[in-house]
């Protein structure tokens, strides 16, 4: 049976009169905000052994300030671009830009953990209304000629500003101090305040939907408790009932999220959605490919800076073998699709992302370069093969009236893997650290503190600092053991659910 949305086709978006839309400008804008808010998601990983040296952050408060921004951006996603949808995009374009960029001016005045922790959370209210808008934007003001090749570079721009955000935060951070990546935001932000003035048209939707209030509270709730319950876990433990509890009650919540969209005429999302298959399948896959990226970045640049010693721009550019198979391989998933269906393709790119995170779980305090190398090829070829028949089978299930649901979809999906594979590996990195070190005979206060970060104990130098080092491999690994794990269900996933579709034709 047909969902009310799919009864009826969307209405047109409705655009205000004004001189000629300048397309290729209009691109320019709406991808520059993109790349702003993206490439946050990432950049602050290269500077957290600064941050947590000048702000005495312990491990878990690393945890938090990465995964607050991506936790608020993900759990505001889609009331965000209802909102975007109903009252213009372009308010809330400017309105998420005003946001994010005051928010990271007053970030880069901060010393406090704790207050670092909150203005990421404001950041990512900014964010969540500025990524839906861009791309709803340019579907709603581009002739259907010219959508596709820029949707697909609005595409491109998503995929690679992470990468390139950790590139040039590590260029700052080699001249200046971490506060340097937050005022980048805020020139990124007032240049793409300029441009969307400039020349970004209003557009709405003629006739929209009334706002599901109720159902953006319970899923925002519902993720924010279970995120919250995974990253404190190290300071109560995994069997401890504050965290048991605390996940059972945002489980509980979010499946009351589910049935509460089950009685709306106009849901947030629909659930039944995922009755198909290909939908299914595309956002578990992509929700799993981005936990294990954004956990890993998070792992791996504390590992180069922490343990390997590598200032930020040698960290950054280490991992550059990712990318490079990334790229080639994303062009080359669609023939190999088209050739031998996106089952092989895709299966075959998770389990290539599980064999890099193998490979890397093996690395050690003094590890060869050419170790990580061989891990990060694979990891970046099995990404690439993977995001594109995921992203497709999103976008591609769905009839017409219901593209911007998918693009949501995609979005939350992306967002949502990073804040739980940051929360979830954090927080397994975190336990197996705190568990792992050993420092007899050391004083207590020491002892603690050594305890809290690595970074706390790499201050003290001699024998804490290589124990703790020991013990911050012996999690990493751990972590990325963990989400080799993930990668190979999602594997198991994907064939299973296409399976399933192939049978009932």
């Amino acid at each position: 049976m047909l969902t009310p949305q799919q009864q009826s086709p969307a209405p047109a978006p409705a655009q205000t009169a004004g001189p000629a839309v300048r397309h290729g400008m209009v691109l320019a804008v709406t991808c520059l905000a993109l790349a702003a808010v993206v490439s946050a998601m990432a950049s602050l990983n290269i500077a957290l052994t600064d941050i947590a040296h000048d702000t005495g952050a312990s491990q878990t408060q690393l945890s938090w300030i990465i995964d607050a921004y991506s936790l608020v951006f993900a759990a505001l996603l889609l009331p965000a671009g209802a909102l975007g949808d109903r009252f213009g995009r372009r308010r809330a374009l400017l309105a998420g830009l005003v946001i994010f960029g005051a928010a990271s001016g007053l970030a880069a005045l901060t010393t406090d953990a704790v207050g670092l922790v909150a203005l990421r959370a404001v950041l990512g209210v900014g964010a969540a209304l500025v990524m839906p808008a861009t791309l709803s934007t340019i579907t709603g003001t581009f002739p259907r000629e010219q959508r596709a090749r820029a949707v697909g570079i609005w595409s491109a721009v998503a995929g690679a500003s992470a990468v390139l955000g950790l590139l040039v935060s590590g260029t700052l951070l080699e001249l200046f101090s971490w506060q340097s990546v937050f005022l980048l935001n805020v020139v990124l932000a007032l240049a793409a305040l300029a441009g969307t003035q400039r020349f970004v048209p209003e557009s709405a939707e003629a006739a929209p939907p009334p706002l599901d209030v109720v159902g953006a509270v319970l899923v925002a709730v519902g993720l924010a408790v279970v995120v919250y319950s995974i990253i404190e876990a190290p300071e109560h433990g995994w069997s401890d009932p504050v965290t048991l509890g605390g996940i059972g009650a945002g489980l509980v919540v979010l499946a009351g999220f589910v049935a509460w969209e089950l009685t709306r005429r106009h849901p947030l999302l629909d659930p039944r959605l995922f009755r198909n298959l290909r939908f299914t399948a595309g956002s578990v896959s992509i929700t799993l490919q981005f936990f294990t990226f954004f956990g890993f970045i998070f792992v791996i640049m504390q590992y180069l800076q922490l343990v390997r010693g590598d200032s930020a721009l040698v960290a950054a550019l280490s991992i550059l073998p990712m990318p490079a198979t990334m790229m080639p391989a994303s062009r080359l998933s669609p023939g190999l699709t088209a050739r031998f269906g996106a089952r092989g393709p895709w299966v075959l790119g998770l389990l290539s992302v599980a064999l890099g995170m193998v490979v890397l779980a093996q690395l050690e305090g003094d590890s060869p370069y050419w170790l990580m190398a061989a891990g990060l090829l694979p990891l970046g070829a099995g990404l690439g093969l993977a995001m594109t028949p995921a992203t497709t089978a999103i976008t591609d299930s769905l009839p017409k009236a219901l593209q911007n649901v998918g693009s949501a979809m995609n979005d939350l999906s992306r967002e949502l893997g990073g804040a739980l594979g940051i929360a979830v590996l954090g927080s397994v990195l975190g336990s197996t650290y705190r568990d792992r070190i050993s420092l007899p005979g050391a004083p207590a206060h020491v002892a603690e503190a050594a305890r809290s970060s690595l970074a706390a104990a790499t201050s003290m130098g001699g024998t804490v600092m290589e124990h703790a080092r020991t013990a911050f491999v012996e999690g990493m690994q751990t972590a990325l053991l963990a989400a080799a794990a993930v990668a190979v269900a999602g594997a198991f996933v994907v064939a299973g659910l296409l399976r399933r579709r192939s049978g009932r034709r």
